[in-house]
């Protein structure tokens, strides 16, 4: 049996399978039967289950790079919701303009702020709050 640790929570009793299921990268910290721990690529059983779940370094090189664009869009271009239709979030980017038009160009100091945090979160947060949300305006 293996364990996890995410967002600094350590998750387990779990199969290799139940794993898979989890937002896990090759560098997530894994246990086995209480062992120590060390990253998901030092298990040569677990990295096949990882290759398989389609979670690759391509997926993740592309959230990456998706990041650093909407959190440099965000920083420049936010009052016009750039950032937001990147992500594919064509209502929150609309939302945005018309935010930034009412009040009068103030709503681009929460972009600014927005976009410094996207740059500082790690590819899985910014995962999970951005892209894989069903919210129509993810702000922080």
């Amino acid at each position: 049996m293996y364990y996890i640790t995410l967002n600094n929570q350590t998750i387990g009793p779990m199969s290799a399978e139940q794993m898979m299921a989890y937002n896990v990268t090759n560098e997530t910290p894994v246990s086995r039967d209480g062992g120590e721990w060390q990253p998901l690529y030092t298990y040569p059983e677990l990295m096949e289950r990882y290759q398989k779940s389609g979670k690759s370094y391509a997926a993740n090189a592309e959230v990456s790079s998706k990041k650093t664009l909407c959190g440099i869009m965000a920083i420049l271009l936010g009052g016009l919701g750039v950032q937001y239709f990147v992500m594919g979030k064509t209502a929150a980017g609309l939302i945005t303009i018309l935010l930034t038009i009412v009040t009068c160009g103030l709503w681009e100091i929460v972009t600014l702020i927005q976009g410094i945090m996207m740059l500082c979160m790690t590819e899985s947060d910014f995962k999970r709050k951005y892209i894989d949300s069903t919210s129509t305006l993810p702000l922080f």
